[in-house]
C-alpha cells in the first residue's frame, strides 16, 4: 500500500515541516482505513513564525490598493470554481458530506470570493457635512492587523473564505488554522491561493490542535483579530484569552434551531424542509433544524410522514451519488450523539432510527441512523442542549403563542423558520424569533453570501460573517476632518450663538 502523502505547513510562501518533527493523520470518516494523509502537528514556535511573515507582509499588503488586492479574490474564485468537482470529492473523501453538499460548500467559497473581490472597488465609509464652514469630513475603514481565522471541518471550504476573503480584502494579513478533522481541504484551499498570486506572508496555514496551534493564535500579541468558528465551549475559552489583550473577537458558536409548524401548513413541503435542515451534513451543521414545534392537532400527522421519510434515508458514502446520509466525523461525534439519544429514550417517544447503523460497508466508518423523538417537551435536555447529528426531537404545542415561547427559549439564537399560509402570522414570525437568520416556509438552513450570517445570544458574541458587514470584524473606522476654512473654527463652539 501506498504510504500517505506527507502535507506541510505555508508560512511566508513557503511550504514547509513543523519545528516538532511530529505529524498526524487524516482519515476517511465513511471508511477509516482510507487515509487522506498526514499533516504536519504545529507548535506554538511554528505559529510565532507564523505570525512574523505575516507581520513582515502586512505593510506592502496594506499599501496595496483595494481594487488590486480584489483582483486576486477574483483570481483565487476563478480558480475555485475551475477545480470545485476537484475539491468537493475531497472534500467528502475527508469530512463525509454527501458530494451534492461538497458541491454547494465549493460553492460558497465562489461566492464569496466574489463578493469580497467587489467590496475592494466599494469598501463604503460616509461623507457627511460638517457643521463649520470650508471643512470637509468623512470616515474610511482601514485594516486591523494580522487576523487570526480559526475554522471548523463541517464547512470546510466556505467558512474559511467567509473570514479571510474579507479580511484580505480589508487589507489585513492571515494566519490560518484549520480543524485537525479537515487539514487536507484547508491545504488544497491554500494551495489555489498561492497560485492566485497572493504575496509571500499575507496567507499562512498553520495546522494542528487547539491547544497547541489554536491558543497560541490568540494569545499572540501580534495578531489584533480572531475570528473563530466552532463550540460555544471553546469560543468562551477564546474569548477569555482574547478579552485579557483586548484583542477585536468574532465568533461563531452553536445553535438549537426551530423549525414552527402551524396548522395551516403545507405538510408536504414541511417535510421536505425540514428532513433537508435536520439530516443534511447529518445534522453537522450550526444551522441544522434540531426542533420541530408542531401545532398539537397535527403533530401526529406531521410525526407519521417524517417518520416514513426517514425511514427511507440511505446513509454510505458521500462520494456515491445514491447516498441521502453520510458518516459523523469521527468516533467521538459518534459517541455524543449515543449519550443523547439514551437521554431521549427517557424524554421522548423514539419513533426513527436511535441506534448506530451497521453492514458490510457501514461498519467501516462512523455511521449513526437518523432518528427522531416524537412528543418531547420544550425543556427537555434533547430540545435544549446542541447534539450536532443526526437527531430530530418534535414538540407539540398549542397555537402560535406557545410556539414563538418553545421556539426562542433556548440559550442560543441563530436560526428559526416557520411554515404557514398566514402572511400576517408569517410576518409577526419575523418579527418574534429571537435568532439571527430566519426563514419563511423553507428550512433553517440555506444562507446565502450576500446577507449577514450570525446569531444572537449564546450563538456569538455580535459580529457577522457573510454580506458587506463581514468588513465590519476586519477594519478600523477611521473619522477624516478636513478643515479649508484657514482659520481655527471649534467644534460645537463657533457655530453657536453666545
Amino acid at each position: 500500500m501506498t504510504a500517505p502523502a506527507i502535507n506541510r505547513l505555508f508560512i511566508a510562501g513557503r511550504w514547509t515541516d513543523s519545528v516538532s518533527g511530529a505529524t498526524f493523520e487524516s482519515v476517511n470518516p465513511a471508511d477509516t482505513s482510507d487515509v487522506v494523509g498526514r499533516f504536519q502537528a504545529g507548535t506554538a514556535a511554528d505559529v510565532a513564525m507564523a505570525v512574523a511573515a505575516a507581520a513582515d507582509a502586512m505593510p506592502a499588503w496594506r499599501a496595496t490598493p483595494a481594487p488590486k488586492r480584489g483582483e486576486l479574490l477574483y483570481r483565487f474564485g476563478a480558480l475555485m470554481a475551475e477545480h470545485k468537482e476537484r475539491l468537493a470529492r475531497a472534500m467528502t473523501r475527508e469530512m463525509g458530506k454527501v458530494l451534492a453538499e461538497a458541491r454547494g460548500d465549493v460553492q460558497e467559497g465562489i461566492d464569496i470570493a466574489f463578493l469580497m473581490a467587489g467590496e475592494g472597488r466599494r469598501m463604503f465609509g460616509d461623507t457627511v457635512p460638517s457643521e463649520l464652514p470650508d471643512k470637509w469630513a468623512m470616515s474610511i475603514r482601514q485594516p486591523v492587523g494580522i487576523a487570526g481565522i480559526i475554522t471548523p471541518w463541517n464547512f470546510p471550504i466556505a467558512i474559511p473564505c467567509w473570514k479571510m476573503m474579507p479580511a484580505l480584502v480589508g487589507g489585513n494579513t492571515v494566519v490560518f488554522k484549520p480543524s485537525s478533522d479537515a487539514p487536507h481541504c484547508a491545504t488544497l484551499l491554500v494551495e489555489l491561493m498561492e497560485e492566485a498570486g497572493f504575496p509571500a506572508g499575507v496567507i499562512n496555514l498553520v495546522t494542528g490542535s487547539g491547544a497547541e496551534v489554536g491558543d497560541a493564535i490568540v494569545a499572540n500579541p501580534d495578531v489584533r483579530v480572531i475570528s473563530f468558528t466552532g463550540s460555544s465551549h471553546t469560543g468562551r475559552h477564546i474569548a477569555e484569552q482574547a478579552g485579557r489583550r483586548l484583542k477585536r473577537l468574532s465568533l461563531e458558536l452553536g445553535g438549537k434551531n426551530a423549525v414552527v409548524v402551524l396548522r395551516d401548513a403545507d405538510l408536504d413541503l414541511a417535510v421536505d424542509g425540514i428532513l433537508w435542515s435536520a439530516f443534511g451534513t447529518t445534522g453537522q451543521r450550526c444551522t441544522a433544524c434540531s426542533r420541530v414545534i408542531v401545532d398539537r392537532h397535527i403533530h401526529d400527522e406531521l410525526v407519521s410522514r417524517l417518520t416514513a421519510r426517514t425511514q427511507k434515508l440511505r446513509l454510505g458514502s458521500g462520494l456515491d451519488e445514491s447516498v441521502d446520509v453520510g458518516p459523523l466525523v469521527n468516533a467521538a461525534a459518534v459517541d455524543k450523539v449515543d449519550r443523547y439519544v439514551a437521554i431521549g429514550r427517557r424524554e421522548g417517544d423514539l419513533v426513527a432510527g436511535g441506534e448506530r447503523a451497521t453492514g458490510a460497508t457501514l461498519d467501516k466508518g462512523h455511521f449513526y441512523k437518523p432518528t427522531i423523538f416524537a412528543g418531547v417537551r420544550p425543556m427537555a435536555t434533547i430540545a435544549q442542549e446542541e447534539i450536532f447529528g443526526p437527531v430530530l426531537s418534535v414538540i407539540p404545542v398549542d397555537g402560535y403563542d406557545e410556539a414563538m415561547a418553545a421556539a426562542n427559549g433556548t440559550h442560543y439564537g441563530l436560526s428559526a423558520s416557520i411554515y404557514t399560509r398566514d402572511v400576517n402570522t408569517a410576518f409577526r414570525a419575523m418579527r418574534d424569533f429571537e435568532v439571527g437568520i430566519v426563514y419563511v416556509n423553507a428550512g433553517t438552513t440555506g444562507a446565502e453570501t450576500h446577507l449577514p450570517f450570525g446569531g444572537w445570544k449564546d450563538t456569538g458574541n455580535g459580529h457577522r460573517e457573510a454580506g458587506h458587514v463581514a468588513l465590519d470584524t476586519f477594519t478600523e473606522w477611521k473619522a477624516v476632518y478636513i478643515d479649508f476654512s484657514g482659520k481655527l473654527q471649534r467644534a460645537q463652539i463657533d457655530n453657536q450663538p453666545g
